[in-house]
């Protein structure tokens, strides 16, 4: 499985910490979700979204600063999250453009299809995705106490090596979009998967289309176990295909 997370110098994750104290410190103050998602989360949200996987103690921090969710209330949290998804996707889910359901440890996907989304090699939103993205954004600005992983998928088309170059763009063109609509950005991560991890086989027209997708994986921020909600989504393929060479 590749993915995007690239370990950076000491200083960067000191930059990272030293933020996460500047939001923590925040806490009290009545603007504090304002400066979250304004000033501190654009300047860094990039670099720790782009570092974030292997450093646990600053996953922890982050998740601390964001809010967490008591381990109790979790299940209901994301139960009426889910509800209001589908509620506000409903047409878009009829349209077969995209998917809903719950994965493991109370976490959703959001499954996307990439044609519905970007035109043939490019990483654009389309004005029809902007209006589904931003349906997502307000959600998830409702629902805060979660982080956001926006995981990019191709088929099997082409190089391995351009196919995860252009699922890396997609992700994070989704990524930056949820950004500009008010979704904190400490609270998104990005990750590339190229052509790994299908979910139909890539022999056929009809399953080289089902790979092409960008999936939104929403995992809870759980009290003590705030690292768990910034690790790396799990595999989203189907096993049946990941061993199938198809063009």
């Amino acid at each position: 499985m590749t993915i995007t997370v690239r370990r950076r110098p000491a200083a960067a994750v000191a930059l990272m910490l030293a933020v996460t104290l500047a939001v923590t410190a925040c806490a009290g103050d009545p603007n504090r979700r304002a400066k979250i998602g304004g000033g501190i989360g654009t300047a860094v949200g990039g670099l720790i979204g782009s570092a974030l996987g292997d450093h646990s103690t600053t996953n922890s921090a982050i998740g601390m600063a964001v809010g967490a969710l008591a381990g109790a209330g979790v299940g209901h949290y994301m139960d009426r999250q889910q509800q209001e998804l589908n509620a506000k996707l409903a047409e878009q889910q009829a349209a077969d453009q995209l998917s809903i359901r719950r994965i493991g440890n109370d976490a959703l996907e959001v499954g996307i299809a990439s044609d519905a989304s970007f035109g043939v090699d490019s990483a654009s939103l389309s004005p029809n995705a902007q209006n589904t993205f931003n349906t997502i954004a307000n959600v998830l600005k409702d629902y805060d106490k979660t982080a956001t992983h926006v995981v990019g998928f191709t088929d099997s088309t082409g190089s391995a090596q351009h196919n995860l170059s252009l699922s890396q763009s997609r992700a994070q063109s989704v990524a930056q979009f949820l950004n500009s609509r008010g979704v904190n950005s400490q609270r998104v991560l990005t990750w590339a998967r190229g052509q790994t991890e299908p979910v139909a086989s890539n022999a056929t027209a009809a399953g080289r289309a089902q790979n092409r997708r960008v999936a939104i994986v929403i995992k809870p921020i759980v009290q003590g176990q705030e690292k768990q909600a910034f690790s790396a989504p799990p595999n989203l393929g189907n096993p049946q295909f990941e061993n199938q060479s198809g063009s």
